[in-house]
């Protein structure tokens, strides 16, 4: 399992995420995966940069590639808009970009005044709007009449010469049946071997990824404390992460969580978060991504992820193969859009019309319903 840092938008500004960078770069993390968020989680985190600009400012700060974690691509922001921002992204890092997407929550889609629709209807329009970023990224002019999305006369000029790999959020069955459908790739946050087995049997073949906190402070109480202030919606349960609409709220209910409830590891002993970085490798997980806690970064790329960090934490090794294992394949980075895709996902069996302008039947038609019975979380 390949380590990589998680840049939090929800918890530093841009210039110091830009400076987190590079020094992940020079601690020798593998990749950055970076949030994307227009609230953070409550205004103990007090930042909310923009992150297509982040990502601008990371291609020219560091040579690690970059995965959103995730984007959604459905309300706040439509997706014809996503794939120009994320072709552009992949220009600029020199093909080292992923598109993370998933669900989203009601903290950042709910900005612009749209309806915040249940589970299902969400899952069916992050699978249209995926369909649509990858129309553009065939390059030409396209045009789109689907049940959630018009999409008229777009091209995006600058593209990379591979679309970038898409993947795909998700925690509860029927947002994992998707993932293994149409991403490139399984997101999560949790070392769940079930759901990645799911995602393999479901014929998914691409990396998974997965996120994860650490606070590492000489003091454990006093760095016990730290993550409980910044980040307790982290042991908040259920869909509660995807339905509240502001950060007030998320304060409201993190009012219920006690520092005891948390599981993210604290304090000076490294053999404590080796052993939790190892339940992913366990679970199957192929890249794993985590952030540091609070100010005491200096600390955290000096000793934890420094010069003298311990091998074990160089690259974990899973103990045992998780369910599903034995029919998997390398990962790759090409796309899905260039694999044969099945019957249920295709543009042909949805009845949606995705097609270049000589192609284009001019009539609205519906699309498949996706479904789901959690949304993910990965936008921490």
């Amino acid at each position: 399992m390949k380590i990589g840092y998680f840049l939090s938008c929800e918890e530093f500004g841009p210039v110091e995420l830009v400076a987190q960078a590079r020094r992940a770069e020079a601690a020798g993390f593998y990749a950055l995966w970076i949030s994307d968020h227009y609230h953070p989680w409550n205004d103990a985190q007090g930042h909310s940069p923009f992150v297509w600009s982040v990502i601008g400012a990371l291609s020219a700060a560091t040579s690690l590639p970059v995965t959103t974690a995730v984007t959604c691509p459905t309300t706040r922001i439509h997706p014809a808009i996503i794939a120009q921002a994320a072709a552009t992204s992949a220009v600029l890092l020199d093909g080292r970009f992923h598109l993370g997407v998933g669900t989203g929550e009601a903290l950042n889609e709910h900005v612009t005044g749209a309806r915040w629709p249940e589970i299902d209807v969400r899952l069916e329009m992050l699978e249209e709007a995926v369909e649509v970023i990858r129309s553009l990224w065939q390059g030409g002019q396209r045009s789109h009449h689907g049940r959630h999305y018009t999409v008229e006369n777009a091209r995006v000029y600058d593209l990379p010469a591979t679309p970038p790999p898409v993947l795909v959020s998700g925690f509860g069955p029927k947002a994992i049946d998707v993932a293994a459908r149409i991403g490139d790739g399984f997101v999560t946050t949790t070392p769940d071997a079930d759901a990645i087995g799911r995602y393999r049997s479901g014929g998914g073949t691409g990396p998974v990824h997965a996120g994860t906190k650490v606070c590492f402070m000489a003091d454990e109480d006093r760095a016990r404390a730290t993550a409980h202030r910044l980040w307790p919606n982290e042991a908040l349960p259920g869909e509660l992460a995807q339905v509240l609409p502001t950060p007030a709220h998320f304060e409201q209910a993190c009012e219920l969580v006690t520092p005891d409830m948390l599981v993210t590891p604290v304090g000076p002993d490294i053999e404590t978060h080796v052993a939790s970085l190892q339940a992913y490798a366990d679970a199957g997980v192929d890249e794993l991504y985590v952030q540091q806690i609070g100010p005491e970064q200096e600390a955290f790329f000096d000793t934890w992820a420094g010069a003298r960090r311990p091998p074990a934490l160089r690259d974990v090794t899973p103990r045992r193969r998780h369910t599903g294992d034995a029919d998997r394949r390398p990962p790759t980075p090409s796309p899905a859009a260039g694999r044969p895709r099945s019957p249920s996902s295709s543009p042909r069996a949805s009845g949606r019309s995705c097609r270049a302008p000589s192609e284009h039947a001019g009539r609205r038609s519906g699309s498949a319903a996706a479904g789901s019975s959690r949304a993910a979380r990965p936008t921490r």
